[in-house]
């Protein structure tokens, strides 16, 4: 039987289309293009090829935007009639936790399932990804090393291991183990993006902002190419180490040349825009001309059903552009009553509408209201929403609060910044 590059069986694969997955998967392994062009081929070629499908649906699912979600449970629904193994039956029972919102099974399901195939990178990287999504620093770190000890350089795709591992590692506070493991990662696969993404958390977390930036410059090359889709988010990082030295202007630079320098659609990208943009803001940078052209690209995305986590990114670009209405157009729909009891609904109530809240009242100058919102919010760790440094937004939000002197001219979000003593 045809199997992928690490020796799983492939259902349905031919010689020609296998060759074609594993370009799609080599492709999302590295995030250096889409993979979507080379499976889509592969499907069309073998139909019955069910694998090439279920990491399409991984990979709408895990694109937390609701147009993918839809397009995902529709090849879900198609693939899931199809003749397969065990070990993809087991892909579509994850999957259809995914899709239903519910993370946490989803992920728990990909943990008993690489027990039983530890080789499979599909499952070992989806549920990385899950475990990212749903802040569990913790699987970050320990569902991959679980895996490892079945892994070695000899099986195509451990470096791969390595990186996200030191990610998990970084997010469980072990530093230097993190990027020992990174550097060992990328001595293995230069264009390993978790690996780069890695040392650049290690670098933030422990104050390391001018080594951040000669780190990320240096190896630009290798996370920076043109169809990479990591490359925004490593430049929203080195943004960061520019603002924790105070240096807006360079700061502001990239966001205007590599962070928005296109229209992203991918909720992703708008989620790095609208925290950066923030950022400054907080500090004092007019930034009002680009949230106003980065608002309009949230309508698609802010439907308060499908990852709250960038709802309430799009709360911040809504309110940012003086979108009143449109803000609380979002914190309506968080406030809708829910039919089931899944994560994402779990996520919407809390702790999303919690921060959606805080985040208007903060904007409309109702200081002594968004304190408490703020202060609860901070504990949003293992519930939704990216890293330490992505969450940390709330944290700086809720120091600039306290710091203003309440008056009734800053009414608006434009002029924070005037009111402000940075402690």
């Amino acid at each position: 039987m045809i199997t992928d590059a690490q020796g799983n069986p492939l259902t349905g694969a031919t010689t020609v289309t296998v060759e074609r997955y594993n370009r799609g998967l080599r492709a999302f392994n590295l995030y250096s293009e889409d993979p979507f062009p080379y499976l889509e081929q592969a499907v069309a070629e073998a139909p019955t090829f069910v694998m090439a499908q279920l990491l399409q649906v991984y990979l709408y699912a895990t694109a937390t935007q609701p147009d993918a979600m839809q397009a995902g449970r529709a090849i879900l629904e198609s693939a899931s009639k199809l003749p397969m193994s065990e070990m993809e039956m087991s892909h579509v029972a994850a999957l259809r936790l995914l899709v239903a919102g519910n993370w946490h099974r989803a992920a728990e399901q990909l943990d008993f399932h690489n027990a039983r195939y530890p080789h499979d990178l599909v499952a070992i990287q989806c549920g990385h990804l899950m475990d990212f999504y749903r802040a569990n620093g913790r699987n970050l770190r320990d569902r991959i090393g679980r895996a490892l000890p079945h892994w070695s350089a000899e099986i195509t795709g451990y470096s791969l291991l390595l990186g996200m591992y030191a990610f998990g590692l970084e997010e469980c506070g072990e530093y230097t183990k993190a990027e020992d493991y990174a550097h060992s990662a990328l001595d293995l696969e230069p264009f390993d993006c978790w690996a780069h993404h890695a040392v650049a958390h290690v670098l933030e977390m422990q104050g390391r902002a001018r080594e951040g930036i000669e780190w990320m410059t240096s190896r630009e090359p290798f996370w920076a190419g043109e169809s990479n889709f990591f490359k925004v988010h490593n430049w929203w990082h080195r943004a960061l180490y520019h603002l924790d030295l105070e240096e807006t202007d360079q700061a502001l630079q990239l966001y205007d040349e590599f962070v928005r320098s296109e229209p992203s659609t991918m909720a992703l990208d708008m989620v790095d825009a609208s925290a950066l943009l923030w950022r400054l803001e907080l500090l004092g940078v007019d930034v009002s001309a680009r949230w106003q052209a980065l608002a309009g690209y949230w309508d698609q995305h802010a439907d308060g059903h499908t990852y709250p986590f960038n709802d309430w990114h799009a709360v911040m670009a809504y309110l940012g552009a003086g979108q009143t209405e449109d803000a609380e157009a979002v914190r309506a729909k968080l406030q809708e009553p829910r039919k089931s009891s899944s994560d994402v609904d779990h996520w919407a109530r809390y702790p999303a509408l919690l921060l959606v809240e805080g985040f208007i009242a903060f904007s409309q100058g109702k200081y002594a209201q968004a304190i408490p919102l703020l202060h609860n919010g901070r504990y949003i760790f293992q519930q939704f929403g990216g890293s330490h440094a992505q969450r940390d937004i709330i944290d700086l939000t809720l120091q600039f609060t306290v710091a203003i002197v309440p008056s009734p001219k800053h009414s608006r979000m434009n002029g924070w910044h005037k009111s402000l003593t940075v402690p």
